[in-house]
């Protein structure tokens, strides 16, 4: 239940657009409930696969199809390549735009919103809230470009597929489907330059943190809430040190990796392995384990880090920021996109090791979860990281903050 001096003086309608992927839906979900306590009508726009979590927050899902591949898809439906993993989205947000169009503006939709809020992967949503002339608040589960990252990051990166004909045919749609609806901004701008935007992460995630502009990025850190609806874990009688791996719910086709880990402490006295591996892997593709290895599919896993002593994680925004907010160390195995800049950042703070996939075997997996929790110094780091992280705020302060930029009545 929420303060009454945080309510706001009038009920608002606020719209939240995201994609069906967990790592960019849950994020949000305690900021939605938190939004929906002060008094507030909140929609959703988000595919069907995801309309029982978006209600149970007390907003109203609003329903359109989606081309992106989902959570239950194979991870090579994503591609290989920069283009493959960036193009997807344009063509989704191009087919799904005219569907949320009618959806909020047709004969009984949901209504033209006050303010729009929309996760960083949502293309129609800063459309729409041009073409409704209402405020949009981007919420970043990830980390954001800082002055330079143009330079620093963009332009090297996508210095060569530019030079393809593919590379020019995609930012040449981008650019025509922004000019189509009155967006005066480029490609790049639209992607990486929001006008307002609530940071998902702890700061201490964040690289070049000193260079991010504050008047348009805020740390408001990890929205985390009540979780005990997801389930509880018990360490099991005479495990001494619990390790949890886990690749989040995307990239867990890894079955070698998976066995590696499940080598790497085989009948190592007092540890017991939690092998988190998604629906992609069974325990049978795994072969014969040692009995202090346990295989899931899934499990509640903020509640397995409160009780675990080591982590080894593709080091996403979500896992990593639990990792800290628990004070577990972490050894990093990224798998893509943000996850190599997350595993470097954790690594500096000296709070984890980032090893690469192809790095990953039984044997340096072992060592780097022995020197990470023998280590006096990484308990130390964790336990001021975790200080900072109490003090940024959390959901309460994000709905303060997205409270302010509703227009007056």
């Amino acid at each position: 239940m929420t303060n009454p001096e945080h309510s706001h003086p009038r009920r608002a309608h606020i719209a939240m657009f995201s994609i069906a992927a967990h790592g960019h839906v849950n994020p949000s979900l305690e900021i939605i409930r938190e939004l929906v306590a002060r008094g507030h009508r909140v929609t959703y726009a988000i595919p069907h696969l995801f309309q029982e979590k978006i209600a149970e927050t007390g907003a109203e899902p609003v329903l359109y199809r989606t081309t992106l591949p989902g959570p239950d898809d194979d991870p090579e439906a994503w591609g290989t390549t920069l283009l493959d993993n960036v193009e997807p989205f344009l063509d989704d947000a191009i087919q799904a735009l005219p569907q949320l169009i009618d959806a909020y503006e047709g004969e009984g939709g949901a209504g033209v919103p006050d303010l729009v809020l929309h996760d960083i992967t949502s293309y129609p949503a800063a459309v729409l809230a041009h073409r409704w002339g209402v405020p949009a608040i981007s919420l970043s589960p990830n980390l954001v470009a800082w002055e330079g990252y143009e330079e620093e990051v963009a332009e090297p990166m996508w210095a060569e597929p530019r030079q393809t004909p593919r590379g020019r045919a995609y930012f040449g749609k981008f650019t025509a489907w922004l000019t189509e609806h009155g967006v005066r901004k480029t490609a790049d701008e639209f992607g990486s330059r929001p006008d307002r935007s609530l940071v998902l992460i702890p700061k201490a995630l964040q690289p070049n943190a000193d260079r991010v502009d504050e008047k348009t990025y805020t740390f408001v850190g990890a929205c985390q809430g009540d979780r005990s609806a997801q389930g509880d874990w018990e360490r099991p009688a005479g495990a001494e040190r619990v390790l949890l791996v886990s690749l989040g719910s995307s990239f867990t086709k890894q079955p070698g990796f998976y066995r590696a880990c499940a080598e790497a402490f085989r009948a190592l006295p007092g540890w017991h392995v939690v092998l988190q591996v998604g629906r992609h892997v069974t325990a049978d593709d795994l072969g014969e384990l040692p009995g202090n290895v346990e295989v899931r599919q899934w499990v509640p896993q903020l509640a397995v880090l409160k009780k675990a002593d080591a982590f080894i994680t593709h080091a996403g925004a979500g896992g990593s920021q639990e990792g800290l907010a628990t004070a577990t160390p972490m050894v990093a195995v990224p798998q893509a996109v943000d996850q190599f800049g997350n595993a470097d950042m954790l690594q500096a703070l000296g709070v984890a090791r980032h090893v690469p996939m192809e790095e990953a075997t039984a044997g340096n997996l072992r060592a780097a979860v022995l020197a990470l929790v023998d280590d006096p110094e990484v308990a130390r780091r964790l336990a001021a990281i975790r200080r900072e992280m109490a003090g940024e705020g959390g959901t309460r302060q994000a709905a303060d903050l997205i409270e302010a930029e509703l227009p007056a009545a």
